[in-house]
């Protein structure tokens, strides 16, 4: 038997949100969710699948289902609750795209190449306590202060203290845009610009590790460490699934 991943408190609080989201049960919902999961913490191929989750191409066809309806991003959403906004932490980092995720228009699905090879990057924004709130993709030399002021803009910044990121979004645009969003940055400013750094508060700038450590949280699984899908809605929804089992979790 594979090794699973839903304990019986996660199903019980995963079952009624799949039904919120016209996924429903037919008698093997948990074994198809698991074998999901599992692919998502391997990264095999579908047809790899064990038999234990069911037959391989009905769980692939049920996740393709999912993903062209963005039924996962949905459900990072829905188990994002009370999240702590006091402090937001944003940052990138680089996924190499497999040699399987190639075929599609690779500048319509988020992959670029360069001398590093066939690449993807995920943007993400989380919490004080570090657990993810939203993300976005692009492709793999796309700036990070680029692709910001859209992810920003995917939070609620209301009520949130801080915003906290490092050198690399040192960018006026970008203070501008975060002081118009309601809040203001902790951004240290880059050695060739004449300002100082007087605005800095360094001890939170410290724990900037928080977005770090979301990173290396969703890099345990390999499906999202490395990227197999070759539509970029597809990788969406599946690094959207490792956010939503960090939160299943807590």
């Amino acid at each position: 038997m594979p090794r699973t991943m839903l304990k019986d408190e996660h199903w019980t609080r995963l079952k009624p949100i799949l039904l919120e989201l016209n996924i429903y049960d037919k008698g093997n919902l948990r074994q198809t969710v698991e074998g999901v999961l599992y692919r998502m913490r391997v990264g095999c191929p579908w047809r790899d699948l064990p038999e234990y989750f069911g037959k391989p191409n009905t769980i692939y066809k049920a996740y393709q289902r999912w993903s062209r309806s963005n039924k996962l991003i949905a459900l990072f959403t829905l188990l994002i609750k009370d999240a702590d906004l006091e402090w937001v932490f944003i940052d990138g980092t680089h996924i190499k795209a497999h040699q399987h995720s190639s075929g599609g228009n690779e500048n319509l699905q988020s992959i670029s190449k360069s001398v590093a090879g066939r690449a993807t990057k995920i943007h993400l924004a989380v919490d004080a306590h570090g657990n993810p709130i939203t993300f976005i993709l692009s492709d793999g030399t796309t700036h990070d202060a680029k692709v910001a002021p859209d992810l920003i803009d995917k939070v609620n910044l209301s009520n949130t203290e801080v915003l906290c990121a490092d050198k690399g979004y040192d960018s006026d645009a970008l203070r501008a845009h975060i002081e118009q969003a309601g809040t203001r940055d902790n951004i240290p400013r880059k050695r060739n610009t004449q300002s100082s750094n007087d605005h800095m508060d360094w001890d939170l700038y410290k724990a900037r590790h928080l977005v770090e450590n979301a990173f290396a949280k969703l890099k345990q699984y390999r499906a999202v460490a490395t990227r197999f899908d070759k539509l970029k809605q597809s990788y969406e929804n599946t690094v959207a699934l490792a956010c939503a089992y960090i939160w299943l979790k807590l």
